[in-house]
């Protein structure tokens, strides 16, 4: 219909002598127009050319715009030192793009920039996300973030380097203290790998409270706990009994990045640390032979352990709703929800999806993890205050189990920040 009118408008201007140009690209709110084109920003999976996210998200583009006229997407794939930041000066400058893949969606959310999800996708698609990770999504209960790519962790440990040390797999605090002293003793580099540097520590820390019993908010969700007495009694014991018997190798942890340890592990130089489903690939990769059992506990008895998601969001500036939906309803089919999660060793988060790769045996390994989904806790990401809560920690947490720190101290600073941090949100709501 547009098509015809623009064509009549032509050929009437013409015969008054008239030349007209028209631009039919993404014109008009929802997408009215000839050809409406959406722009994806993603965040980079890979670890290099051969693997980029850019292929997934390139292939997935030219299949849906091969099924549906009228539709293009253009893609944007970003590493993720850069992707926030980028997203971010996009938004500040007028230019959000119509779908971000990328870590948080909280501040776009309570700023009013985004389409709540309700008014977007279908209610099959809404309804098979993970509960516990569709619940992570919202924001004073209505979602605006969608799960994309998800994990848990679980205790790996080289199975090559047990057996030299007679080592047993851990189940208590104890127990991991003396496998660690048994790796020592046989000269291991890093008898436990303890990664609490500035690139990711928020996440060590928070396996760590959660296996003490604390973690960073309260049973209720709803204030931070970050300086509880069981977050004291955790963080002092890993100074006391890892850090302080030299368990946890040659960097101190405060200045141990995630990725240097994971390196490390995959060079057959770490007996054991916390990790996700992707170090497994690539540790089994180079020959190391990955065992993995759940999180150790001070009492042995099961807690809660951590779940990751990343987070699709859709802007509103553009008026593309009804296309931004169409094609999310695509991207969450089990299809794409299974290749992207088989080529990144990463969870489904859809419970189709997940159901399938759970029977499918040539994803058994990845069945540990996925066990770990219903009962993990996530980070408070629907918080407008986590950003700057995950700040602090990454800045501070190492000094609490430095020789001379204080665990009791550096927590209580962090709670100090969350509670500022609470309260600026507040006063900018």
């Amino acid at each position: 219909m547009q098509r015809r009118r623009n064509k009549g408008l032509t050929a009437a201007l013409a015969a008054l002598g008239v030349t007209a140009t028209l631009t039919l690209t993404g014109c008009g709110a929802d997408g009215a127009g000839d050809t409406v084109t959406l722009r994806l920003v993603a965040a980079d999976y890979g670890s290099g050319e051969a693997n980029t996210s850019k292929k997934y998200w390139d292939d997935l583009a030219r299949a849906y715009e091969a099924e549906h006229a009228g539709v293009k997407i253009d893609v944007t794939v970003l590493s993720w030192k850069d992707v926030d930041r980028e997203v971010a000066a996009m938004v500040a400058r007028g230019e959000a793009p119509d779908l971000a893949q990328i870590g948080a969606y909280a501040d776009y959310a309570r700023a009013g920039k985004l389409y709540p999800v309700e008014n977007l996708v279908s209610v099959p698609t809404q309804s098979n996300w993970q509960p516990l990770l569709r619940q992570a999504g919202e924001v004073d209960r209505v979602q605006y973030g969608m799960p994309f790519g998800a994990s848990t962790r679980l205790l790996f440990f080289n199975e090559d380097l047990f057996t030299r040390a007679g080592a047993e797999p851990p189940k208590t605090w104890d127990e991991l203290q003396k496998a660690a002293k048994k790796l020592k003793a046989k000269d291991v580099t890093y008898p436990f790998a303890l990664p609490l540097g500035s690139e990711e520590s928020q996440a060590e820390t928070m396996m760590w409270l959660l296996s003490g019993g604390g973690g960073y908010r309260d049973t209720t969700g709803t204030a931070y706990q970050l300086d509880s007495p069981a977050n004291v009694a955790t963080m002092t014991w890993l100074k006391d009994e890892l850090v302080g018997e030299g368990l946890t190798g040659p960097v101190a942890p405060g200045k141990l990045d995630r990725q240097q340890a994971f390196d490390a592990f995959v060079r057959g130089e770490v007996g054991m640390l916390n990790g996700h489903p992707t170090l497994m690939e690539t540790a089994e990769k180079a020959g190391i032979k990955v065992g993995k059992v759940p999180l150790p506990s001070r009492d042995g008895e099961p807690t809660a352990t951590m779940g990751v998601a990343d987070w699709m969001m859709a802007f509103k500036q553009n008026g593309h709703r009804k296309e931004i939906g169409a094609f999310l309803d695509y991207v969450y089919e089990d299809k794409n929800v299974l290749a992207f999660s088989d080529r990144y060793d990463l969870l489904p988060v859809t419970v189709t999806a997940g159901d399938a790769m759970e029977a499918d045996k040539k994803h058994a390994a990845l069945k540990p993890f996925l066990e770990q989904m219903p009962g993990s806790e996530l980070y408070p990401v629907g918080e407008k205050s986590w950003a700057r809560v995950s700040e602090s920690i990454k800045k501070n947490i190492g000094r609490a189990v430095a020789p001379d720190g204080n665990p009791k101290a550096v927590l209580e600073d962090i709670a100090t920040d969350a509670r500022t941090a609470e309260s600026r949100s507040a006063d900018e709501d």
